[in-house]
């Protein structure tokens, strides 16, 4: 079983807490050469090795540049752990390659997802807060948090976290499975959507299915959660069971919503990093 829980999955904190220790602003970072996670729009510049594809290790690379700020955002295995953001821009040389997160073939470890995940949001925060949205002075950091404190109107800034909902709906032996159109040939996966404004979880489950597929759902049941940070969101997983309605797809969303059953899948599925797949592998297909 590759996730035993939800907790397990990639880019939730589980998976390297016995390995990374976190670093907050205004902490003394950790002496000498340590490893370093870059970023390059939605990929991770990894080396490439005999071995497979691992985090660059050593002193600052060169080729990086002198304009790109690096961040320390804790240890690894006792050793700083810088990111650093390039410019698309950027030439990268071998034996580094710009592997991204989204992938179809899953080739980076899934504590370097998780890792990368982790400093994509890190780095996404400190550029969304290098100006108070209230009176735009200059925010400075609040001492054991990764929240600040604009001196100018007192007014305190913390990272922002989008909440999402995504559901597995089940009608006996069959699931309901969407598409859209941008996703790779073939693909399906569960409805989600973002939380609105005087909303609970539950509600926004029950609004997402009907305004995308028409469909009415009922018995809904949590069953995890994962930190998405592209660039910073929280999916919240649900199973829920089929109640009324015929499907009616949301053009404006969806290219394509169906049954599905074991027997008749789809060309593809979700990558098995998300939890949109361990929710189908565990709820509708019990082979996680």
């Amino acid at each position: 079983m590759r996730y035993p829980a939800a907790v397990n999955l990639p880019f939730n904190g589980e998976i390297i807490r016995d390995r990374f220790t976190p670093l907050l602003p205004g902490e003394p970072a950790a002496a000498g050469a340590g490893s370093w996670l870059i970023l390059q729009g939605n990929s991770l510049v990894v080396e490439k090795r005999a071995e497979g594809l691992v985090m660059p290790e050593g002193e600052r690379p060169a080729w990086i540049g002198g304009n790109a700020r690096q961040v320390c955002i804790g240890t690894w295995d006792g050793k700083p752990l810088w990111a650093v953001s390039l410019g698309r821009e950027c030439a990268v040389p071998p034996p580094f390659v710009a592997e991204p997160f989204n992938a179809v073939e899953e080739r980076l470890d899934d504590r370097y997802l998780t890792l990368g995940g982790l400093a994509q949001q890190i780095l996404y925060w400190e550029r969304m807060s290098a100006v108070c949205s209230r009176c735009g002075g200059v925010p400075v950091p609040l001492p054991g948090s990764r929240g600040k404190r604009c001196p100018t109107c007192g007014h305190e800034h913390f990272p922002h976290i989008h909440p999402c909902v995504i559901v597995l709906v089940k009608k006996g032996d069959e699931f309901l499975l969407t598409r859209k159109e941008m996703w790779p040939k073939g693909r399906y996966s569960l409805v989600a959507g973002f939380l609105d404004m005087g909303e609970s979880l539950e509600e926004c489950v029950l609004r997402e299915v009907k305004e995308e597929t028409g469909i009415l759902v009922k018995n809904l049941q949590y069953v995890g959660s994962q930190n998405w940070p592209f660039p910073s969101q929280l999916m919240a997983g649900f199973v829920a069971d089929y109640a009324s309605g015929e499907i009616k797809v949301d053009e404006a969303e969806l290219e394509d919503a169906r049954w599905f059953c074991r027997e008749m899948m789809p060309e593809a599925l979700p990558p098995l990093r998300s939890i949109a797949r361990w929710i189908i592998d565990t709820y509708a297909l019990g082979t996680s």
